[in-house]
């Protein structure tokens, strides 16, 4: 049996955050350390603790803007060995640039909704643990939008079959559900999606979620 992810969950809402450390603790795989509700206890409980991963939201007192990035961001430098997925409730562009422009291993933008998806908020604290990052698709949704309507962008490049790939990739399709969706074949759309990497700048990086790769493309082009 593997060991249980030990998670530090903040959220200032106090039925929310019993919920979602009950939601986690009964899916067996995770084990909530502590449950807290600023961003001062957050970063105490994660120096005392240690834990794997932290679930945080991205706003709490006492400004309820962004405390959720900053404690990211903080908990990052000092433990990079900790995955930090910040929930929000927008699915909003700046708030997602502003979490990963210095970097993005191991840190998740998930949107509040998809707390009530266990297995997906399982696989976003996973992949965080490892290393990996994890970009809501609604929010990918987004940036995709934002850095097309710029004349600079790099998706300037691509074809429209290119840019309908791309957006299929973007909701978490597979290759073969992207196939199925457009009416090509699964081979062709791993030719299309072969020459998007190749327009967006991005090196063959296997560990690499498409979706999120496509997202680091544009966080690169914002600089």
């Amino acid at each position: 049996m593997t060991e249980p992810l030990r998670v530090v969950i903040a959220e200032d809402n106090y039925l929310v955050r019993e919920g979602t450390r009950r939601l986690l603790e009964d899916s067996g795989e995770v084990q909530v350390v502590a449950a807290v509700g600023s961003p001062e206890e957050l970063l105490d409980a994660v120096h005392r603790l240690l834990p794997h991963a932290v679930l945080t939201d991205i706003r709490m007192p006492p400004g309820h803007d962004v405390e959720g990035i900053q404690a990211a961001h903080k908990i990052r430098a000092d433990h990079p060995q900790i995955g930090v997925v910040v929930l929000s409730q927008h699915a909003d562009e700046a708030y997602a640039f502003q979490l990963l422009k210095d970097g993005t291993a191991g840190l998740a933008y998930l949107l509040k909704e998809r707390v009530g998806d266990t297995d997906e908020l399982l696989r976003a604290l996973r992949e965080t643990v490892a290393g990996r990052s994890v970009i809501d698709p609604v929010v990918v949704e987004a940036l995709l939008a934002s850095r097309a309507r710029q004349a600079h962008s790099p998706l300037a490049a691509l074809t429209p079959r290119e840019t309908d790939v791309l957006r299929e990739m973007a909701q978490g399709k597979t290759n073969a559900a992207v196939a199925e969706s457009l009416s090509v074949s699964e081979s062709a759309v791993e030719k299309y999606a072969n020459a998007i990497f190749s327009k967006l700048g991005l090196s063959e990086e296997p560990q690499v979620h498409r979706r999120v790769a496509a997202v680091l493309a544009f966080l690169r082009d914002s600089h």
